[in-house]
């Protein structure tokens, strides 16, 4: 027994002022929780007695959980309603902040980063599939969606500058305290602007062993992925995990064919715009997304700059990213979906080239920029422009696990390829020294410029491959 929503026709959708600063305040502060903890770091190691080990799953925790649950934070969108699992997830936010800034010790921060990570499961394919339901495809959907990624892009940028303020003005207990009052503010406006889910629909019902197999097989995949690089794949937690998660998988898929009502319906797996979306979102997250944490190290441990200064170095790739998210949604009515993306990938593998040539050890800040604006202009086009492909031609009620299904792969993606690049770059970390970390971090990003480009050139000749097929 389910809800459903209100036809895509609400009278609301007229009204997109409000309704859209909320969605994209919303991903902000996903963006920001995933981001503002970086510079804290330190602070929260020696505060809370974390062992250098152990300190990683203040960030691996909310990637693992974020990464298992988000197909069935979209599924529950869809079923359950956009705004209920908006505002759930909103408060579920605002609660964990508050006991996260409260920990004592380092289990429950880490149980509390976990947490966040459930409500971020929740919080991007609800958001995400209000603005495709909110708004019709085309015109509307794509200025809607630029404006949600420019507020996404910016968070992540924007985190590194406000959690450096935030840990040296009030300690590293702010970097949670300041979710407290927004999370619960975004809880609020969505409850009352957003419209009403819909009634009590008995004949659905929810796939429970699907939910179960799913979230299950893929957060011990993404937690495979954080953690055999450090720790290698041969060790007893690697192996079970790996062993568990192909069984769920396995046991997942079974049970899909078998489910009146399957978490993943598979008339999705038909649909060829959003399987390609789903590849776009792995290789954008293995590639652009990686580029802030080598970047952080060539700041820090290269250059010495501390946490305020780093944040601010930051401040230019947010605003070139955000530039980029519109115009991106421009260049989609210009030129089309797929050329918009083509030219946002080359673009962007140019930068990143660019990028690597400046990184050197005695290379001023203003030599980074040629690469970094046009990196940014890349990534902010590819984002938004992924985002309306992975909508395009979805039914309004899958809208949700359609979300879920991209973003799922957005995770994983980031996962593996942050994990490749840094083991292709030598095994460098936060803790990394001397001159090999330089030649490393230059690797890794020449890697991701690679990786963009291939990726542009495998949208190219799957066009043309398409065009030209019977």
């Amino acid at each position: 027994m389910m809800f459903t929503t209100e036809s895509a026709k609400d009278p609301l959708r007229k009204s997109v002022g409000l309704p859209l600063l909320v969605l994209a305040l919303g991903q902000l502060v996903i963006s920001l929780d995933y981001n503002i903890v970086y510079v804290a770091l330190p602070d929260i190691g020696a505060g809370l007695g974390f062992s250098d080990h152990d300190l990683q799953w203040v960030v691996s925790a909310y990637v693992v959980a974020t990464g298992g649950f988000l197909l069935l934070g979209g599924r529950a969108a869809d079923l359950l309603g956009r705004r209920r699992m908006f505002v759930v997830a909103a408060l579920l936010y605002a609660g964990s902040s508050l006991v996260g800034g409260l920990a004592q010790t380092p289990g429950v921060l880490v149980a509390v980063r976990a947490v966040q990570g459930i409500g971020g499961s929740l919080l991007f394919p609800a958001t995400l599939s209000l603005i495709t339901t909110l708004y019709e495809e085309g015109p509307d959907r794509n200025r809607a969606l630029a404006v949600w990624g420019a507020a996404g892009a910016g968070g992540l940028c924007f985190g590194s500058l406000l959690g450096g303020v935030l840990v040296e003005a009030y300690g590293w207990p702010s970097v949670f305290f300041v979710n407290v009052p927004v999370a619960g503010a975004l809880a609020v406006a969505g409850w009352l602007l957003f419209p009403a889910d819909g009634p009590w629909d008995r004949s659905r019902h929810f796939d429970v062993a699907g939910a179960l197999t799913a979230t299950g097989g893929i957060t011990l995949l993404v937690f495979l992925l954080v953690q055999a690089p450090a720790e290698g794949w041969d060790t007893p937690a690697a192996l079970v995990s790996a062993a568990l998660s192909v069984c769920l998988l396995t046991l997942f898929a079974v049970v899909e064919r078998r489910s009146r009502d399957p978490l993943v319906p598979a008339r999705l797996f038909a649909h060829r715009g959003l399987l390609a979306a789903m590849g776009v979102t792995a290789l954008f997250s293995a590639t652009f997304s990686s580029v802030p944490y080598f970047l952080t190290l060539y700041f820090q441990t290269v250059h010495g700059y501390r946490a305020v200064a780093t944040g601010l170095a930051f401040l230019v790739p947010a605003v070139v990213v955000a530039v980029g998210t519109q115009a991106g949604e421009r260049a989609v009515s210009a030129f089309g979906m797929r050329r918009m993306l083509v030219g946002g990938m080359t673009l962007g593998a140019a930068g990143a080239a660019a990028l690597g040539v400046a990184l050197t050890s005695d290379g001023s800040y203003p030599s980074l920029l040629p690469g970094i604006v046009l990196l940014g202009l890349g990534q902010g086009a590819a984002w938004t422009g992924m985002w309306i492909a992975a909508s395009a031609g979805v039914a309004p009620g899958d809208q949700g696990v359609a979300s879920g299904m991209a973003s799922t792969t957005l995770q994983v993606g980031g996962a593996v390829g942050l994990a490749v690049l840094v083991a292709l770059a030598g095994g460098v970390g936060q803790n990394a020294s001397g001159p090999g970390l330089l030649d490393g971090i230059r690797t890794a990003v020449f890697a991701i410029a690679g990786g963009i480009g291939c990726g542009a050139l495998a949208l190219l000749a799957l066009h043309r491959a398409t065009s030209t097929s019977p």
